[in-house]
């Protein structure tokens, strides 16, 4: 076995990717937060925090797969964890509605905080009735771990878990590997375009389009599986100013066509594929997450090998190191104010200071 094949069945459980930030349609507002009601308040961050988020009153948190879940207001910080009420220990990503709440998605289900307690989200058990898919202003979208096959809607009032229709290559895919202990649909990232249509990047069967009327599914070998052989699944999704759409590596940019056809099953995606931004004599190294910022450049986080900008015609490195080790990096998040940061495996939290990036320090 490969050294990049051990490497990506290591990190094949570990993608962690903040993406398809929505609304809900929930009216109530948030009580205000009162710290002394749960939480305990802290004087370091666990350097395993490998998520970062800003709420829209600007309190940053921070999620630990270890010790729990971090906010952090510029002054103090306080730690949650499921003594407090809050679900799961490794969170996935992160989702605020209209009203503030705030939504956590963890393997073992959604905590939502509505600014003085984590309460969870209950998944629907009747499936005769309200779960079938839907696309409405302010829903949520949830991955809740690897393995489910599909994704949960959150409408504001329900959780619905929604299955994908069969993939063509399901049947090739188990034939293959007949004792695979992971779902080939299982979600390892969710991307809301600028239509508004929600991507889902699955484990080896590819990429699932939902536009509101219909599924749509399309599929690279390159896409899911690296040069060598290794199994990387679609970890990351993101569209460029230009309206290309950038998959897992710039190897190639995707332009998405019109509907070739009409159909009330799985259609396949209409795109045209074009060379994308290429290294020399190197092959692009496979992302984990990816963000876009104010400017429209792209910046992507690779997990040995730093995060690489494109601003549309080269990739300029950035190297991230603790002396002449490479820390391994696992998600890149814009906050409120256009700032980047990075969330690292074991290295805590770095931030974008305009030339590199550089390990936050509390204040």
């Amino acid at each position: 076995m490969t050294a990049l094949k051990k490497y990506s069945l290591l990190i094949i459980w570990t993608s962690l990717i903040i993406s398809c930030t929505g609304q809900s349609n929930t009216e109530t507002t948030p009580a205000p937060f009162k710290q002394e009601s749960i939480g305990k308040t802290v004087s370091e961050l666990d350097p395993k925090a490998t998520l970062v988020y800003q709420d829209r009153k600007n309190n940053y948190w921070f999620a630990s797969k270890e010790k729990g879940l971090y906010r952090y207001d510029g002054k103090s910080l306080v730690l949650f964890t499921t003594k407090d009420g809050f679900i799961g220990s490794w969170i996935l990503g992160v989702q605020e509605d209209k009203s503030g709440n705030i939504f956590f998605d963890t393997q073992e289900g959604i905590s939502k905080f509505d600014g003085q307690k984590f309460a969870p989200l209950e998944v629907m058990e009747d499936n005769s009735s309200g779960n079938e898919w839907k696309l409405e202003p302010g829903d949520l979208w949830f991955r809740m771990g690897w393995d489910s096959n599909g994704p949960y809607r959150y409408d504001g009032k329900n959780l619905y878990h929604l299955k994908f229709p069969k993939s063509p290559l399901e049947d090739e895919f188990y034939a293959k590997y007949p004792n695979v202990s992971y779902s080939p649909y299982g979600i390892y990232s969710i991307y809301e375009d600028h239509k508004g249509s929600i991507w889902f990047g699955t484990s080896s069967l590819g990429v699932y389009r939902y536009d509101g009327k219909k599924l749509s599914w399309m599929y690279e070998q390159q896409l899911t599986e690296t040069p060598e052989g290794g199994a990387f699944g679609i970890r990351s999704i993101t569209e460029d100013a230009n309206g290309y759409f950038w998959i897992c590596n710039t190897n190639y940019k995707f332009r998405i066509l019109p509907d070739s056809m009409e159909s009330n099953g799985l259609q396949p995606i209409n795109y045209k594929r074009e060379t994308g931004i290429e290294r020399p004599g190197k092959e692009a190294p496979y992302f984990m997450s990816m963000a876009a910022d104010d400017n429209g450049d792209i910046w992507m986080v690779s997990y040995l090998e730093g995060v690489w900008r494109s601003n549309g015609k080269e990739l300029i490195h950035y190297p991230v190191k603790d002396g002449e080790k490479d820390i391994p990096l696992f998600s890149i998040y814009k906050d409120n104010l256009g700032e980047l940061w990075i969330a690292t495996h074991d290295d805590g939290p770095y931030k974008f200071n305009g030339k590199t990036f550089e390990k936050f320090k509390l204040d």
